[in-house]
């Protein structure tokens, strides 16, 4: 696969907690980063990145992810606009969530189980992407990152202040034993979110 692996970035990385600038131009440097962006999610195990997990400012996603009737969806976003369902119509799921930028826990976290894309392909032509189950949440998740919002900001104080806790912990088991669980756990995102 072309594309080079770059390192996930972390909570409490200043780029991470940021909105992100739009794309403006697409040319090769934004498929290269694409192409990298893809290297960096399968390296790691996820199912969706945003650019600025791996310390890019730019608003883009890309994702490989399932929907709920199992079918496989793949690609990337460009100056993504999430769209949901109106209230009226909304069905939320309240299903388990992780992120590669905060390796090792999961919390649950209810979000609509339908979403809506609309943005750009790395060509600059316009596109759409709709999913149901993991992929709108993938969705959901990856647009919040182009924002600076990270799934742990949609938790309670006191589920974000848990997930937080647990991260430090087994980032601390991680640096005690050298080499054991490289990342503590950033590779293992079953059911969760990737970015």
């Amino acid at each position: 696969m072309a594309g080079q692996v770059r390192p996930i970035t972390l909570v409490g990385t200043p780029v991470l907690h940021r909105p992100c600038r739009p794309v403006e131009d697409f040319d090769a440097a934004l498929k290269g980063l694409v192409d990298d962006m893809l290297a960096s999610m399968y390296e790691a195990d996820g199912v969706g990145l945003a650019a600025n997990q791996i310390g890019v400012d730019l608003r883009v996603f890309v994702y490989d992810c399932p929907d709920d009737d199992g079918e496989r969806h793949r690609g990337a976003v460009v100056n993504p606009v999430l769209e949901l369902p109106a209230l009226e119509d909304r069905r939320l799921d309240d299903g388990d969530e992780g992120c590669l930028s905060v390796p090792g826990p999961h919390a649950r976290l209810a979000r609509p189980d339908h979403a809506t894309v609309h943005g750009y392909d790395v060509r600059g032509a316009a596109i759409t992407v709709e999913g149901t189950g993991l992929l709108a949440r993938c969705l959901q998740h990856e647009t919040d990152h182009l924002e600076g919002r990270l799934y742990i900001d949609r938790l309670s104080a006191r589920a974000r202040k848990k997930v937080l806790k647990e991260y430090e912990s087994l980032r601390a088991e991680a640096g005690a034993g050298a080499g054991a669980g490289a990342g503590a756990g950033a590779g293992a995102e079953p059911d969760a979110l990737p970015g």
